[in-house]
């Protein structure tokens, strides 16, 4: 019987043994660590992610600043632009109504001796068909038979015309300065959103600040548009500036033709009678070099002629004599060298008879050419002569009417004119007194 003097009590339950108690302490350990480690990293990234939204932040800020900054310089530049055009236009419209005060003024001018230019037309339309020409004198005529008989009616259309185009500036005007007034507006806008910071007391949360603002249109649109408008008022500024002038030109024009229409008329068709007798001299000059050269061309023909029935001969002899070799005897009838020179000269007198031929033929029909061309000259050489006599005549109607100007000094406006006339002994053709 064992007996106890020291008794002991234990925890009723199991214990765990040292390498399990060290396993879960090393478990513990290691989680631990992974937790730590899981820490520092989440840290590390959120540090990263913070710098990096902070830095696209500002870049983006600063990206839309400068955006801002370029579309306030774009908008003050087309202001200034237009504001230019604009400043042009108001000129413009200033100048276009003092023209047509005066062109309105001018319209109660009558047309000048209408009848004489009438009468000169007429004379001169009795010209042949080829001699029809659109010359100085012609042109000159309707030039002053326009003018001097529409001048009014002119004056009337452009005058109707600069109205219309008052009335059609005005409305630009308008569109101009509504343009004008939303482009400041813009800057203002603009540059208002440039000044705000994220400090400012003025910013919020919008509701669906991304949306698309209703009725607004493309940057390619708005840019096209504004294009458009600038071009619009240089357009109506160009057209502005050509009513104004044609305004001007009608008024003084048709005065100045007025006042020098007899001297105009004269010295044109003096003109025109002269360049017709040069014309006239020059045919009669051509004519005698071409019968000239038609007798020429027809004795070379003959010498031609003469030359191909030469060469007709000495070809035919050549054949002759190639034929007639044919005829020896088979034991002689070799290929020598007199055969090869008959051949030889046969080939050449061929040839030269197809060039003589061919020559022949281009010589007739240049013949018959210069012939017709002959035919011609002579026709127009009558027509020239009518023509000078058309116009004389015209020129005595023309100093027979012509208009007589107190105002005008008494000159000689065609000293000139009489020195050539006196140069070349044309006074039997442009006789002036």
């Amino acid at each position: 019987m064992a007996f106890h003097f020291i008794s002991t009590m234990e925890k009723p339950m199991q214990h765990v043994s040292l390498f399990d108690w060290q396993s879960r302490l090393d478990r513990l350990r290691n989680v631990a660590n992974a937790r730590r480690a899981d820490a520092f990293a989440d840290r590390n990234l959120s540090r990263v992610l913070r710098n990096e939204s902070r830095i696209e932040g500002e870049w983006a800020n600063y990206a839309s600043n400068h955006a801002l900054d370029l579309r306030i310089f774009e908008i003050k530049t087309w202001h200034e632009l237009i504001t230019k055009s604009f400043d042009r236009m108001v000129k413009e419209v200033d100048l276009l109504v003092k023209e047509r005060a005066a062109a309105e003024t001018d319209l109660e001018w009558q047309a000048g001796p209408v009848a004489v230019i009438r009468e000169l037309l007429f004379i001169r339309d009795d010209r042949n068909e080829s001699e029809l020409s659109a010359d100085s004198v012609s042109t000159e005529l309707h030039n002053q038979f326009f003018i001097l008989e529409n001048n009014h009616q002119l004056l009337a259309r452009l005058i109707q015309t600069a109205w219309e185009k008052l009335a059609r500036l005005d409305v630009v005007r308008f569109k101009v300065e509504q343009e004008l007034k939303n482009k400041m507006e813009t800057v203002e806008i603009d540059t208002a959103q440039r000044s705000l910071t994220c400090k400012s007391n003025a910013i919020s949360f919008k509701l669906d600040a991304l949306r698309d603002p209703k009725e607004s249109r493309s940057y390619e649109n708005w840019l096209e548009s504004t294009k458009n408008l600038k071009q619009m008022v240089d357009n109506e500024v160009e057209e502005t500036v050509g009513i104004r002038e044609s305004l001007y030109v009608c008024r003084n024009k048709a005065l100045s033709i007025l006042k020098g229409q007899d001297q105009y008329t004269e010295f044109y068709i003096r003109n025109r009678i002269f360049q017709t007798q040069q014309a006239y001299n020059e045919l009669n000059w051509q004519r005698s070099k071409l019968v000239e050269d038609i007798r020429a061309l027809t004795c070379e023909i003959q010498d031609m002629e003469d030359a191909l029935l030469e060469n007709t001969n000495a070809l035919k002899l050549a054949e002759t004599r190639l034929e007639n070799r044919n005829q020896r005897n088979i034991t002689e009838l070799c290929l020598d060298e007199a055969y090869d020179s008959l051949c030889l000269e046969a080939e050449k007198l061929r040839e030269i008879r197809r060039c003589l031929m061919r020559k022949l033929d281009e010589s007739k029909a240049n013949l018959n050419l210069i012939s017709d061309h002959t035919n011609k000259v002579d026709l127009d050489i009558g027509k020239k002569k009518h023509s000078i006599m058309i116009d004389t005549k015209a020129l005595e109607v023309c100093k027979a009417f012509r208009v007589k100007d107190a105002g005008i000094p008494e000159h000689n406006p065609f000293a000139q004119t009489d020195l050539n006339i006196e140069l070349t002994h044309a006074e039997d053709i442009t006789e002036k007194n």
